[in-house]
């Protein structure tokens, strides 16, 4: 039987993955699409679960907006298609990697790290 303290930090253990982690900061990608790849530059702010912030990179300048839920991501931005990118943030909250899908035309990979 647990008692309330074990209960407690159960509860918290569990509870800790589910906390967002924060990517505020500039990040270097580096993105390998059917398409060819590239190395975009993300400046992402994060106000609880939205994010926004701007991408600099081959298909141009563009806003990005997007949400994070713990440790998955997901942020998009429009350049002459939508550029979805999802992915996860590792424990560190330092690197992110997942996948690319440019409108539909091409799908890939990407890697980021913060700087």
């Amino acid at each position: 039987m647990l008692t309330r303290l074990s209960f407690l930090l159960v509860s918290l253990a569990l509870a800790l993955p589910l906390l967002a982690a924060d990517i505020t900061g500039t990040w270097q990608g580096e993105v390998k699409t059917d398409a060819g790849s590239g190395s975009p530059t993300f400046v992402l702010k994060q106000d609880g679960e939205t994010i926004t912030g701007t991408y600099s990179g081959q298909l141009g300048e563009a806003k990005v907006t997007g949400t994070i839920k713990g440790d998955e991501v997901t942020f998009s931005f429009d350049a002459q298609v939508t550029v979805v990118y999802v992915g996860k943030v590792d424990a560190s909250g330092k690197k992110m990697s997942g996948t690319v899908d440019l409108g539909g035309q091409a799908s890939g990979t990407f890697t980021a790290e913060k700087k």
